[in-house]
């Protein structure tokens, strides 16, 4: 038996190992369109957004815009090219940091008011209830004063709780690129390695 699970096991490593390409590879272009264009919408937005990073207590504000922006919009393009993936992991890394803690944390873990709680460690379940209740509000006004069912075909309503819950799965997908890489054969790290590396 034992002999019978080692060689199922060798056929999933030689499979995994043929195939391994495709981890990273759908990281980065998971990842890459989420921060070239929040990287763009700050550029676009500098003025608006240094009275923002200021409130949020963040020191020098319209530095801080500007760094995070275009750590962001660059930091997104080196990602579809899988150029320097490693390098450019970590600066993104720390501005998933930065979001979480001075823009998102004070709204707990969830994104949205899940009227379950889906995270064991959600600290701001009272946003949840408050979120849940505005949504119900909003959905009254609308069906007294519009086609409700026309709005909502595509989807529900709901009211964005903002927590830290993307920012935090984005540093754990930039994580798993900073160890992996860009990968084989769809990045131009492994394409500069094999021409320029030992």
């Amino acid at each position: 038996m034992l002999k019978l699970l080692n060689g199922l096991q060798n056929i999933m490593d030689a499979v995994v190992r043929g195939l391994d390409f495709l981890g990273p590879l759908a990281l980065r272009v998971y990842l890459a369109p989420i921060f070239i264009l929040a990287g763009y919408n700050k550029l676009s937005h500098i003025d608006d957004l240094v009275p923002w990073f200021a409130s949020l207590g963040l020191p020098a504000p319209e530095v801080m815009v500007w760094l995070a922006a275009l750590t962001e919009f660059f930091g997104g393009i080196a990602l579809v090219a899988g150029l320097a993936v490693r390098w450019f992991a970590i600066p993104l890394m720390i501005t998933m940091i930065v979001a979480a803690t001075s823009a998102h944390w004070d709204n707990g873990w969830h994104a949205l008011p899940e009227t379950e709680l889906t995270m064991p460690w959600e600290w701001r379940s009272d946003l949840i209830d408050e979120a849940t209740a505005g949504k119900e509000r909003a959905k009254e006004i609308l069906r007294e004063h519009s086609e409700y069912g026309q709005i909502t075909a595509a989807g529900s309503i709901t009211i964005l709780k903002n927590g830290i819950e993307f920012a935090a799965t984005y540093f754990v997908m930039l994580l798993a690129l900073f160890f992996l890489g860009g990968g084989r054969f769809f990045s131009l790290d492994y394409w500069i390695a094999r021409r320029f590396r030992d």
